[in-house]
């Protein structure tokens, strides 16, 4: 799961949000320095990436975007899965989207001194480019992607993967619908 999975988990907190966010910057497993409910959205963020890494329905994903991804497939995978979690929304969430991407903005650029420069450097153009809301199209997919693999050593594998994605839409659909209630009840007891 990305930036859009990775806050719906988190519950209502906003420290835990907070920290949840921003668990790819943060090194190292001593986490005490950092105040309780943002620990926990940490501790939460590791174990998102542990449990998503792992489960036999994002292995199987992973596969099939492998020939286009290479060795990003893993993380072409977390995007595949916020598409889906934004196209399915309401399925999924009471709140508008819109409104839940705007309330995370909130949350995180008022909290944004507390996180490490990398994290807080990148939010303001994922607020200007609303990427939550963009993760539900298929363009905004590609855009998300493109982006992403400018960014990356060795990342144009990953451009046009949005294409395995849209081939195989009904499957990922159907794979997150099973995996969503697995890693709901993983990060139960950080929430």
């Amino acid at each position: 799961m990305n930036f859009l999975g990775h806050l719906y988990l988190s519950g209502t907190d906003p420290l835990v949000m907070v920290g949840n966010f921003m668990g790819d910057a943060v090194k190292g497993r001593d986490l005490s320095r950092f105040e309780p409910r943002l620990e926990q959205g940490l501790r939460m963020h590791r174990t998102i990436d542990s449990f998503t890494d792992t489960h036999p329905l994002q292995r199987a994903g992973r596969a099939r975007v492998h020939p286009h991804a290479g060795r990003y497939a893993g993380v072409v995978m977390d995007l595949f899965y916020d598409h889906v979690l934004a196209a399915n929304w309401k399925e999924f969430h009471g709140e508008e989207l819109a409104v839940f991407a705007e309330r995370a903005y909130t949350t995180l650029m008022a909290h944004e001194t507390l996180m490490p420069e990398r994290t807080r450097n990148m939010l303001p153009y994922m607020v200007k480019g609303d990427w939550l809301s963009t993760y539900a199209s298929l363009e905004g997919m590609g855009r998300a992607l493109a982006g992403l693999a400018r960014r990356v050593p060795m990342g144009a594998s990953m451009i046009g993967a949005e294409q395995v994605l849209a081939d195989h839409l009904e499957l990922y659909t159907m794979e997150f619908r099973e995996f969503l209630p697995a890693i709901r009840t993983e990060v139960a007891p950080y929430q």
